[in-house]
């Protein structure tokens, strides 16, 4: 590089620091207001707690008091409720530990090993994602429950029974089997960034292959190993689907049935503790997972020659097909079964399914599609333009929601609904805010990614020109950052169409989308009817994997 390529990277540098610590007035209050409105469904809910618990520490002192509030927190501290905090810490232990002995060794089968095939086996193994965990849960009880189709093959062998798939075990089992990849693609992502010679250099010195992955890859890897297994912890956390279709008593289950029951005090208080366990799981990966990230830093190293597996080889891909058809073959085994099943007039009347309710989950999602970038922008310009305190405390306060588990967003808004806007409660817009609300950090995200790598100079240059801020916004910024707009639109809307808890809780009477029809005949006991929707989420939720893959960097 010259001195004059450097001191022209340095003036730019410089020009985007100075950028970066203006505040504008008018971004600044925008986006705090977009911020405030997104958080206000969990403090609404953090009120409705707080009364709860006010109540309670009156009643001493007056003569008649609410016996529901009372015996609500009473029951919040019972040995039940506290069981149910011990079912779902036992659910997120185990199915993070499980993701971990699966996801861990195929990233390292994929990226450093001679595996035959690893291609297709990173294709394979990513595929488990676009399965919606409650589509996962429904197609194992459908083929490993009391009545289904393994116990009809077993039966003319006079095996009359075969080990229970409900309960701590099936929804565990379910929901590894479905969350891996993201332990999975997160390592992955680190191998490949991973300086190969390292791992040579420690050959060279005497150590096994695994005892040099142990002292040098994987301390550089960590941080991605730890940021899958924090999505794996906080999705089995937050899981509304397979523990209620599994019978097994976490905390969303628990929830969905006090709110069915109109236990809804009850609810809020589970809903307070839960996201207080959410909070504890983020602090604990901060500490565990915050190290130094230069390990994702890509070092410029070719790619040394891959580790011989020699007599494993075979163990391995057995290892890597037994996955893709736990994960993929049998659900889709089971829904293509159905579906031939389900011939027309099959099942009780009132059960059919139309082509509406697809309709229905189309038009919400683009509503909360569109309406979650309209919001991202405003707040990721002014997140990757501007540098305080001020900017830090909007864009993650815009990401509470996302780490809200959907039970309780969807309860949150329940409750104001009710209380302070009964003509908003069970409607399209309230349906739309709470998916806003859900997934505007997926927008704000690939949005703040655009604008970085937009030069500053080029608004500065239109500003020279006589345009005002918003001028040059629209005139130079905006067509340059549109498709990471669109990208953003994309995932709201991919995650939306698949959103299950908050969709039941929130959606309009007579509004039913793929969601809540698949929900209905399964609770129904009508599997067949669910086939067609559930396979047409599958084929959506493949849109996203297909963007995650075409930017997967292989190596030959």
């Amino acid at each position: 590089m010259s001195t004059d390529d450097r001191l022209q990277r340095l003036a730019d540098q410089t020009s985007l620091g100075e950028d970066r610590e203006s505040l504008p007035l008018g971004l600044t209050l925008v986006s705090g207001a977009i911020a405030a409105v997104v958080l206000s469904p969990v403090l609404w809910l953090f009120v409705q707690g707080f009364d709860v618990t006010a109540q309670l520490s009156l009643t001493p002192f007056v003569v008649e008091f609410d016996a529901n509030v009372f015996g609500a927190l009473g029951e919040l501290l019972q040995a039940s409720t506290l069981d149910v905090l011990l079912n779902s810490l036992l659910l997120v232990i185990a199915v993070t530990a499980g993701s971990l002995v699966i996801g861990v060794p195929l990233a390292v089968l994929t990226v450093q090993t001679d595996l035959p095939f690893r291609r297709f086996w990173t294709v394979v193994c990513a595929l488990p994602l676009v399965v919606p965990s409650y589509i996962g849960a429904f197609a194992f009880v459908s083929a490993f429950g009391p009545r289904g189709v393994l116990a009809d093959l077993l039966e003319p062998l006079g095996i009359a029974e075969i080990p229970v798939i409900y309960g701590f075990e099936g929804a565990a089992l379910v929901l590894t089997l479905f969350t891996y990849p993201y332990v999975f693609l997160t390592t992955r992502a680190s191998l490949l960034s991973f300086d190969a010679t390292q791992f040579e250099a420690a050959r060279t010195l005497g150590h096994s292959p695994l005892a040099a992955f142990r002292r040098v890859t994987l301390p550089q890897i960590l941080p991605g190993v730890t940021a899958g297994a924090l999505l794996v912890a906080l999705y089995a956390l937050s899981d509304f689907g397979t523990p209620a279709i599994m019978h097994y008593d976490a905390f969303t289950r628990v929830i969905f049935v006090e709110y069915n029951t109109f236990a809804r005090d009850f609810a809020a208080l589970l809903s307070i503790q839960l996201l207080l366990v959410t909070v504890v799981i983020l602090a604990i990966e901060s500490q565990v997972g915050g190290g130094d990230t230069s390990a994702y830093v890509t070092r410029g190293q070719g790619r040394s020659d891959r580790v011989g597996l020699g007599w494993l080889k075979l163990p391995a891909t057995l290892f890597c097909a037994a996955v893709a058809f736990l994960c993929l073959v049998v659900p889709m085994g089971v829904l293509v079964m159905w579906l031939f099943r389900s011939a027309p007039g099959y099942g009780a009347v009132g059960f059919e399914f139309e082509w509406v309710y697809g309709f229905n989950s189309v038009y919400v999602s683009v509503l909360a599609a569109l309406a979650a970038v309209v919001l991202a922008v405003p707040v990721a310009y002014l997140s990757a333009r501007t540098d305080s305190a001020i900017t830090t405390v909007i864009d993650r306060a815009t990401y509470v929601g996302y780490a809200a588990p959907g039970v309780v967003l969807g309860l949150a808004l329940v409750f104001f609904g009710a209380n302070f806007a009964p003509s908003l409660y069970q409607t399209l817009p309230l349906l739309v805010f709470a998916y806003v609300v859900r997934f505007l950090p997926q927008a704000v995200g690939t949005v703040r990614s655009s604008v970085l790598q937009v030069d500053p100079k080029l608004t500065e240059a239109a500003r020279t020109l006589g345009h005002s801020p918003r001028t040059a916004f629209r005139k130079v910024t905006l067509p340059l950052i549109a498709p990471g707009v669109a990208a953003g639109a994309a995932l709201v809307f991919l995650t939306t169409m698949k959103e299950l808890p908050a969709t039941l809780l929130l959606h309009p009477t007579g509004f039913d989308t793929l969601v809540t029809y698949i929900w209905l005949v399964q609770g129904a006991g009508y599997y067949g009817r669910a086939a067609v929707p559930a396979l047409v989420l599958v084929g959506i939720s493949a849109l996203s994997m297909v963007v995650i893959l075409a930017r997967e960097r292989y190596n030959g």
